[in-house]
């Protein structure tokens, strides 16, 4: 892969509103870094069991079934005196009555025995529903184990001794062995459009209480933003490894001022954002430019000082992370190579920057209840990313603050991977 240009890389968050911006040269994204993936666990199978009968048994020599019974007689009552009672005629009846019915009922339930022993009972394979989100809204299950039929004996399984000559031991019946079916390769998808992640569904409800972090504070955000990265992988780890996608957490470069990265400066001249680095999968940021902002550019915290503000920029750019782990991100940097115009690359650049804007829409509507984020401040963070984005002025690489807020808003509200697929959007949204 030819190296990238130079610039800010991948994973540089939207521009807020500010002062008049400097010209500043279109700038490129730098390639990608994922990881091999690795395939999940085969699933086993296992034999159905049904009941089991015991062998009937057969005396030594060979004895005719019995005839049916004939009709019930009817009951032949001693001689008595004969008292001026009704209830001698209904007694009677009350007793043929009560034995026909028992005869039947002995009937029925000795068909039923007979019924069930000769039944083989099998077990219905559960089926794997395929990805299909314009059919049903419901979040994917997880792959459960796939039941196989009981398989038959091949003749060579057969004992060679002959039944003859063991003419005192009944046949039993062979105790059945399960049966593993071999692994199975597990083939990711990697493109954009149909990449594997979309089949993750929505992340898990974890516990990351938030606390009254002062984002002014160095340590304190600093403290902030590792602890609830801890939380954003118990959310994604699993849903990813159940796909079969190898996950390994990001790393983090906190810094107070500035710093240098391996994907360059850490923040950028000019720049408050944070970026993630596929290079050495690391997310890098400065507390006090993502707080008081850096040069012309205002900071996040002078936006909203609640610390929920930065924390959801922190998301997307575990969403980056989430990208590169699942291949979007090398299909993105393939098809930006690919591209032979500057409009063509900006505009893959803006579907990719939207996408980890609703990822992390994802996560933070995962911890809602813990971190918390009641409904006040929920319409503060969606006003929020109204007003980050591309600006006049600014290379159009991360989408409108209109578009910002509408991916956002459908990470929260929609609250599943594939409802993040912005490679099949009207371009309208990722303007």
């Amino acid at each position: 892969m030819p190296p990238p240009p130079q610039g800010p890389p991948p994973g540089s968050h939207p521009y807020p509103q500010q002062q008049p911006p400097p010209n500043r040269p279109q700038q490129q994204p730098s390639p990608p870094q994922g990881y091999p993936p690795q395939p999940p666990q085969p699933p086993q199978a296992y034999p159905p069991r049904g009941p089991q009968f015991p062998p009937p048994q057969y005396g030594q020599q060979f004895q005719p079934p019995p005839p049916p019974p004939p009709p019930m007689p009817t009951r032949q009552w001693p001689q008595q005196p004969r008292k001026k009672s009704g209830m001698g005629v209904a007694g009677v009846l009350g007793a043929v009555f009560g034995s026909l019915a028992a005869l039947f009922v002995l009937i029925v339930i000795g068909a039923a025995m007979l019924k069930s022993s000769k039944r083989t009972e099998t077990t219905t394979p559960v089926a794997i529903p395929s990805y299909e989100p314009s059919h049903s809204d419901e979040p994917f299950p997880t792959r459960e184990p796939t039941r196989e039929a009981e398989p038959t004996r091949e003749p060579s399984e057969e004992p060679t001794q002959r039944p003859t000559e063991r003419p005192t031991e009944q046949p039993t019946e062979q105790p059945t062995q399960e049966t593993v079916t071999p692994p199975k390769q597990v083939t990711l998808n990697t493109s954009l459009k149909n990449n594997t992640l979309y089949k993750a569904g929505t992340l898990p409800r974890v516990n990351c209480r938030a606390g009254n972090a002062n984002v002014f504070n160095h340590s304190q955000l600093k403290a902030l933003i590792l602890k609830t990265g801890r939380c954003m992988d118990k959310a994604w780890g699993p849903i990813l490894q159940r796909q079969g996608i190898a996950f390994r957490p990001p790393g983090y470069a906190i810094a107070a001022g500035r710093g240098r990265g391996a994907c360059g400066d850490y923040p950028s001249a000019g720049s408050m954002v944070p970026y993630y680095c596929p290079r050495n999968n690391t997310i890098y940021a400065s507390t006090s430019a993502m707080s008081r902002g850096n040069g012309n550019s205002r900071g996040y915290g002078q936006i909203i000082s609640w610390h929920g503000g930065i924390i959801s920029m922190m998301a997307h750019e575990y969403g980056h992370h989430v990208q590169n782990i699942s291949g979007v991100m090398d299909s993105w940097w393939q098809g930006t190579l690919a591209s032979s115009s500057q409009s063509g690359k900006m505009a893959l650049s803006r579907r990719l920057e939207l996408q980890a804007t609703c990822l992390g829409g994802m996560w933070m509507r995962s911890v809602a209840a813990s971190y918390p984020v009641p409904s006040s401040l929920r319409s503060r963070l969606f006003w929020f990313y109204a007003q980050v984005g591309d600006y006049p002025g600014y290379p159009r690489d991360h989408g409108t603050p209109a578009n910002n807020n509408r991916w956002f808003r459908q990470g929260w509200e929609r609250d599943k991977t594939y409802q993040c697929n912005t490679w099949m959007a009207p371009s309208s949204t990722t303007s």
